[in-house]
């Protein structure tokens, strides 16, 4: 009896798709052949699921072959009737860090894509060669992390309400490739790959070499990373976007993270507080005195037996945040609001040093909130008239606050697709 090679890709690892039929998922798809493993897989997975795919190319522009790869990649997607689209990275490269640059700017086209085309979920065609990879350059030195089955895209505010799902990470290279190759299958192979300026490429040669290191790296448990989803239930949002936490949640398991992360998102900042001035303000929190901390762009208090976390006002006056027009349709202010616009002519900015143009119901409004949260509130302005955007739920701008929903995905309080 002849083999059916489409046997060889596991479906297992899509089972957190479980979203409505018909609902479009993206896939990533570069042309090499993990990625076209993964979208066989992924056509396999479609089909019978009833769902959609759009295949998204990018194209960094790193090569005079970029070009030609995207449009094979193209190809190979048109031939398993998945539409695909190229997304280009514009502008000048930066002479270093041009790696990391590369992959930042990749996932904020692809988070943007997907969002544009009604998708909450891309596809990443990462393997378990991959996570033994990452084993090694950590043991080298390097901080990379290792590819989880199921998180939140690592950008912002592109990737707000995008996850990423690696369906083949229990799947190894070979037997992908030895399945693809059965299917009469090309792919495309970047010499990148066999450039040794790259740490990756040392630790896929090491593991090519087999020995020990290749049964190293197995893939992690398929749990959260970090704080433990019991704790995220007693988080609050506050109207202005500020979260308030138990204190005693700073002297457990998942602490430090817990800590990072409410920083992050009540700031609407990218980076992470640095490891030495978390671990400092965690011994400070674990001990029973009031205190008032800045920290990665955050304003943190701690009043008895709770810690509220807001942007720091005096970040508004460092950074120069000025009044930026609004969209139409949706967009997103400080990092920490999702705007949605009907009209046109308006402008956003904090409310700090305004207050006194707000009509008075508003200022009041205003008042009842904790004074470091009232300077960082968005307002909008268009000519004389200006609007207080926390309580405006019929306005021409209104106002969601993310900190909390991006809180819950950062920690694994979203465990698949039907959570979104």
């Amino acid at each position: 009896m002849r083999l059916n090679p489409q046997a060889a890709f596991d479906l297992s690892g899509f089972a957190r798709l479980n979203g409505p039929a018909g609902a479009p998922v993206a896939v990533a798809l570069s042309g090499g052949g993990d990625s076209v493993a993964l979208l066989h897989a992924a056509r396999r997975w479609a089909d019978g699921a009833g769902r959609r795919l759009i295949a998204l190319t990018v194209d960094h522009g790193l090569s005079d072959r970029s070009a030609a790869w995207a449009k094979i990649a193209c190809e190979r997607a048109a031939a398993l009737g998945v539409p695909a689209r190229v997304l280009r990275w514009k502008g000048e490269k930066p002479a270093a860090g041009l790696q990391a640059k590369a992959r930042s700017a990749r996932h904020r086209l692809l988070a943007a894509a997907a969002r544009e085309a009604g998708a909450r979920v891309i596809l990443l065609g990462h393997t378990a060669d991959d996570v033994r990879e990452c084993a090694l350059m950590r043991a080298a030195g390097a901080s990379v992390p290792s590819p989880r089955p199921w998180s939140p895209s690592p950008v912002w505010p592109e990737g707000r309400g995008v996850f990423l799902l690696r369906p083949l990470l229990w799947s190894r290279r070979a037997a992908l490739r030895q399945a693809l190759g059965a299917l009469g299958e090309a792919w495309i192979e970047d010499p990148a790959n066999d450039d040794d300026r790259f740490a990756r490429t040392r630790a896929r040669r090491r593991l090519a070499e087999g020995g020990a290191d290749a049964q190293d790296g197995a893939p992690e448990s398929d749990g959260p990373p970090t704080a433990p989803v019991c704790g995220l239930s007693e988080v609050a949002e506050g109207a202005g976007g500020e979260l308030e936490a138990p204190r005693e949640l700073f002297r457990g398991a998942g602490a430090r993270a817990l800590l990072g992360a409410l920083c992050l998102c009540a700031a609407g900042g990218e980076r992470p507080p640095r490891g030495e001035a978390a671990e400092r303000l965690l011994a400070r929190l674990a001990g029973p005195q009031d205190l008032t901390a800045c920290l990665a762009g955050a304003r943190i208090e701690a009043r008895g037996g709770r810690v509220r976390f807001c942007r720091e006002p005096g970040e508004l006056v460092r950074v120069g945040l000025e009044p930026a027009p609004v969209a139409l349709g949706l967009s997103v202010f400080d990092g920490r609001f999702e705007l949605a616009c009907t009209a046109p002519g308006w402008r956003v900015r904090p409310v700090r040093g305004i207050a006194s143009r707000l009509a008075r119901p508003e200022r009041e409004r205003l008042a009842a909130l904790a004074p470091a949260v009232r300077a960082a509130a968005p307002a909008a302005i268009r000519g004389d008239e200006t609007r207080l955007l926390l309580f405006d739920e019929d306005g021409p701008v209104r106002a969601r606050p993310l900190s909390r929903m991006r809180l819950l995905a950062a920690l694994g309080g979203v465990d698949d697709e039907a959570s979104l």
